[in-house]
C-alpha cells in the first residue's frame, strides 16, 4: 500500500535557551543547561538515556557490575528512588549502611562516569510499602503529602539527612548528581497504607495543594544543601508541574494496576501509536496533557515501561520487543531523553520492625520487573535490543536533538487493533535530512507482517520514494534519509544505523537489517560505489544486499570522502558492542556480556564456551583466548572453561512443600542460578524459616541467584512452599463453636523440575601503566 507525507512546508524550529534555573556548572568548567528542545553539555546537544536502578533493592556487592552493565547497554544517567521507609523505618533511627549506603552507590556511579538523578520523595511509590513513606507517619496528627507544618517538618528532617549523605556529590561540587525529583505523581497517584490493608484498605492522599506543595519541597531541599542543576516532577495524569520544575513523561503498555477494578483481559493500549509531543499546535495528545505550551520545554522521559512486575491479579510474560518499540515511539514523538522504569530489577530489603517493605499486591521480596537487567543482573533480550537503539542516539545526538517530529495525516487516530495500517513517523531537520521511524509492534493485540510498502516523502528539493519496505510483526526500525554519513550523502537506506567509527585508517559505518526487511542503500548519482562482498549495484547508485550472506560490505566515495559500510543481520546487532579501549574505538560481537572498564575488559556468560569477534583486528590485545578464524571482517577468538555441572536434590515433604539441597558455591564460577519450573499460584523459598525469595507464577521458570544465600545454605536446605491453585475453594464456618476451615474441590501445585546453571567470567584485557 502506498503512503505519502508532505514535507515541503515544515515549519522551522525555534530553539531557545531555558532560564538559568535549569543549568549548573561543574568545577572543571563544564556546563549543563537546556534549550526548549534538549539538554546541553557545554552548549552542545546531549541526548541522555536514563535507566532506573534502585540501590537498596540490590545487594551492595552487585552494584558495580550492575552499573558497568548499564553503561555498556547505553545508559548515561542512573535514576534511583531514595525510599524514606528503607532508611528511617523507625522514627529518628536512620540506616544508611550496606545495601542502603546511598553515598557509596553514587560514588560508584561517579567512578564509572554515570550521571545521577535522585528521586527523594517524600512519596515515591515504586511498589514499596506506603509508597515509601514510613509507617510511623500514619498515626501522626497531620496529613502526609500536604503543607501541614508537622509533615513539612518531618520531610525537612529527611531532606537534611539526605543532604548530609550526599554532600560533595552534587554536580556543582564535582559530583555526578545532575537532578532531583521532588515527590512523585503529586495530585495523580497514591498507594495503600499497608498498615490497614486487608481490613479497611485506607489509601494515602494524592495531594491537593498543587504547585505550592512542590515549590515548598524545592525550598526545603535547597535549604538542606540538595542543590542540582535542575529539579524534576512527573508530568502525566494532571500531576502538578510548577514552572520551576522540569516535567518528565513516560508510558506503560502492561498495567497491573487496572485490575483493581477491571474485569477480563488486559485491553490493547494506545502506547504504540506515534504522537507529536513537542508542538504548540498539538497542545494535548494521548497521555500527554501538559499545563504548559509543549514547545516551551523539552519532551523528556523518565518512566517508559522497561518491563513490568507481575501483580497478584495480572500475571504475564513480558514480550521483550515491547520495550524498544516503546523507545522507538517516544523517540519519534519528539523525545530527547529516553528514560526506562525499570532498567534493572531488584529484590526488596527486609525491615527491622516490618519484615516486608513492599506493597501488598506484588511479591514480598522480588522486584525483578522483567527488566532489561533482571533481579540479579540477568541480561534479557530487551537489553540487547535497546543497546542497538542507544548506539543510534549516541552517534547522531548532535543532529537528532535538533530534529522536529512530523506525522502523516491521521496517524494519531490509528486504532490499536488495526493490524494492517503502516505506523510511521519522521524526525527531520531544516536541511531535509532525518530518520523514518516504523513500528510494527502492538501490545495485547495481533499485528501483521508489513510487505512491500511504499512511503513517498515530498521534500523541498525532491520527491523521495522509498519502496519495498518489509517488516516482520513485532519489529520496529529507524531508517535514515538524506543523511550525511562520514561525508557521503545517503538518500535513504532500508537498514538501521548502529554507529560510525574511525579506525584511524578509514571511516566505517555499521548498519543492521531489521527482521523481515530486504536491505538496500540508495546514494546520490555522483557516488562511486565498490561492492566488496554480499551485495550488488543496481541502477548505478543503489546497493542491494544479497540474501543469506554473512556481513555484506561495500565502500562509497564522494567528493574525496570515503566510507566503508558494514551491514549486520538482526542477530548480530543484538551482540554488537562499541567500546573505547586504550584511546581507540573497537567493535566486539559476543553473545556473552561485556563489562568494559577504564583499565580492564571482562566478559560473563552462561556458557562455558564463548566466541568473540573483534574489529579492527588489532584494536585489543585479548588475553585468555584462542584464535578462531574470521567472521566477515571480524577476527574471532574462543574462550573456554571447564564446565561446572552440579545438580540440586529435591525432596517432597508435603502436598506442595519441597526441600531442595543446593550444592555448595563453586569457586570456579561467578554465580550460580537455581531455576525452578513449577505450577501453582505463588511460590516462596525459605532458609531456616526465613524467606529468601518469592515469585508469582506466570508460566516462566523462577530464577534464584545463590551467591547471597551461600553462607546460609551451607547449614540449611532451601524449603520451597507453593500456594496451590484451588478449585471451588471456600471457608467452612458452619460449626457452632467458631470453627473455620478451608475446603477446595481440587488443588493443583507442584515442582516439575529444578536445575542449577553457572555464570562464568573471563578477563579479556587489561591496561597497564608504563
Amino acid at each position: 500500500m502506498p503512503y505519502e507525507i508532505d514535507l515541503t512546508s515544515v515549519e522551522r524550529k525555534s530553539i531557545t535557551s531555558l532560564s538559568p534555573a535549569f543549568s549548573g556548572q561543574h568545577p572543571n568548567g563544564e556546563t549543563l543547561s537546556f534549550t526548549n528542545y534538549y539538554m546541553e553539555i557545554d552548549h552542545q546537544p546531549f541526548f541522555g538515556v536514563s535507566g532506573e536502578l534502585h540501590y537498596s533493592r540490590l545487594w551492595e556487592d552487585r552494584w558495580e557490575d550492575s552499573l558497568i552493565k548499564c553503561k555498556a547497554g547505553g545508559i548515561s544517567i542512573i535514576s534511583t528512588y531514595v525510599f524514606w521507609i528503607h532508611h528511617e523505618e523507625i522514627e529518628g533511627e536512620f540506616d544508611f549502611g550496606g545495601r542502603r549506603d546511598l553515598r557509596r552507590f553514587v560514588q560508584l556511579c561517579q567512578k564509572h562516569d554515570l550521571r545521577v538523578i535522585v528521586r527523594i520523595g517524600p512519596f515515591a511509590h515504586g511498589e514499596v510499602r506506603n509508597g515509601g513513606l514510613p509507617d510511623w507517619l500514619y498515626g501522626k496528627p497531620f496529613e502526609p503529602r500536604s503543607l501541614d507544618e508537622g509533615f513539612i517538618e518531618c520531610t525537612k528532617r529527611w531532606y537534611e539527612r539526605l543532604g548530609q549523605e550526599l554532600q560533595g556529590l552534587f554536580y556543582q561540587d564535582g559530583g555526578p548528581i545532575i537532578a532531583t525529583q521532588l515527590d512523585n505523581e503529586y495530585m495523580h497517584s497514591a498507594a495503600p497504607w499497608e498498615i490497614t490493608s486487608g481490613v479497611s484498605n485506607e489509601w494515602l492522599p494524592v495531594g491537593e495543594e498543587g504547585d505550592a506543595y512542590l515549590l515548598k519541597l524545592l525550598s526545603i531541599a535547597q535549604e538542606a544543601g540538595i542543590i542540582t542543576p535542575f529539579y524534576t516532577c512527573t508530568g502525566w495524569g494532571g500531576a502538578a508541574t510548577p514552572e520551576e520544575l522540569m516535567p518528565l513523561w513516560g508510558g506503560y503498555a502492561f498495567r497491573p494496576w487496572i485490575f483493581y477494578s477491571h474485569q477480563g483481559e488486559h485491553p490493547a493500549t494506545e502506547e504504540y501509536i506515534y504522537r507529536d509531543n513537542h508542538n504548540d499546535a498539538v497542545p494535548t495528545t494521548y497521555n500527554f496533557e501538559p499545563f504548559y505550551r509543549p514547545e516551551s520545554k523539552p519532551y523528556l522521559c523518565c518512566e517508559m515501561g522497561g518491563g513490568m512486575t507481575c501483580c497478584y491479579y495480572y500475571r504475564f510474560i513480558l514480550p521483550f520487543e515491547s520495550v524498544d518499540a516503546m523507545a522507538n515511539i517516544k523517540l519519534a514523538s519528539g523525545c530527547n531523553m529516553l528514560g526506562y522504569y525499570m532498567y534493572h530489577g531488584g529484590t526488596n530489603p527486609t525491615g527491622r520492625r516490618t519484615i516486608f517493605l513492599n506493597e501488598g499486591q506484588v511479591p514480598k521480596l522480588s522486584y525483578d520487573y522483567q527488566a532489561a537487567l533482571g533481579e540479579y543482573g540477568q541480561v534479557r533480550d530487551s537489553y540487547r535490543r535497546l543497546r542497538a537503539l542507544h548506539l543510534l542516539t549516541r552517534t547522531f545526538e548532535q543532529s537528532l536533538c535538533r530534529m522536529k517530529t512530523v506525522l502523516p495525516k491521521g496517524s494519531q487516530v490509528i486504532d490499536p487493533h488495526d493490524a494492517d495500517t503502516l505506523r510511521y513517523a519522521l524526525r527531520i531537520d531544516e536541511n531535509g535530512s532525518g530518520f523514518l521511524f516504523i513500528n510494527n509492534y502492538q501490545d495485547h493485540a495481533p499485528i501483521n507482517d508489513k510487505l512491500d510498502q511504499t512511503i513517498t516523502l515530498r521534500l523541498p528539493t525532491e520527491v523521495l520514494v522509498i519502496e519495498g519496505i518489509n517488516l516482520s510483526a513485532g519489529e520496529n526500525c529507524v531508517l535514515p534519509f538524506h543523511l550525511d554519513i562520514g561525508g557521503i550523502m545517503l538518500r535513504y537506506a532500508l537498514a538501521q544505523p548502529l554507529t560510525i567509527m574511525n579506525t584511524g585508517q578509514e571511516t566505517v559505518a555499521f548498519f543492521f537489517i531489521p527482521e523481515g526487511m530486504k536491505g538496500r542503500f540508495v546514494f546520490s548519482e555522483f557516488t562511486n560505489i565498490h561492492c566488496l562482498s554480499g551485495c550488488r549495484r543496481q541502477n548505478g547508485s543503489t546497493v542491494v544486499l544479497n540474501d543469506d550472506v554473512v556481513m555484506p560490505h561495500f565502500s562509497a566515495e564522494q567528493q574525496g570522502e570515503k566510507v566503508h559500510f558494514v551491514i549486520l543481520n538482526r542477530r548480530d546487532s543484538l551482540n554488537f558492542n562499541l567500546i573505547e579501549w586504550a584511546d581507540r574505538q573497537a567493535v566486539l560481537l559476543s553473545e556473552g556480556v561485556l563489562l568494559p572498564e577504564k583499565d580492564r575488559l571482562r566478559l560473563e556468560s552462561m556458557n562455558e564456551h564463548e566466541r568473540i569477534a573483534v574489529f579492527p583486528n588489532d584494536a585489543i590485545n585479548l588475553e585468555n583466548t584462542i584464535p578462531d578464524g574470521q567472521y566477515g571482517l571480524f577476527k574471532c577468538y574462543r574462550l573456554e572453561r571447564e564446565p561446572v555441572s552440579v545438580a540440586a536434590v529435591v525432596r517432597q515433604t508435603g502436598p506442595t512443600r519441597y526441600v531442595i539441597d543446593v550444592p555448595q558455591r563453586h569457586p570456579a564460577v561467578k554465580e550460580q542460578f537455581l531455576s525452578i519450573c513449577y505450577h501453582g499460584d505463588i511460590a516462596q523459598a525459605f532458609i531456616n524459616g526465613q524467606m529468601a525469595a518469592d515469585n508469582f507464577s506466570n508460566g516462566a521458570p523462577w530464577e534464584i541467584a545463590l551467591n547471597e544465600l551461600a553462607d546460609r545454605l551451607e547449614h540449611h536446605p532451601l524449603t520451597v512452599v507453593i500456594t496451590p491453585l484451588k478449585q471451588d475453594a471456600n471457608v467452612n464456618v458452619e460449626s457452632v463453636m467458631a470453627g473455620r476451615k478451608e475446603e477446595a474441590a481440587q488443588i493443583s501445585g507442584g515442582i516439575s523440575w529444578v536445575t542449577v546453571s553457572s555464570l562464568y567470567e573471563w578477563q579479556l584485557a587489561t591496561v597497564t601503566s608504563d
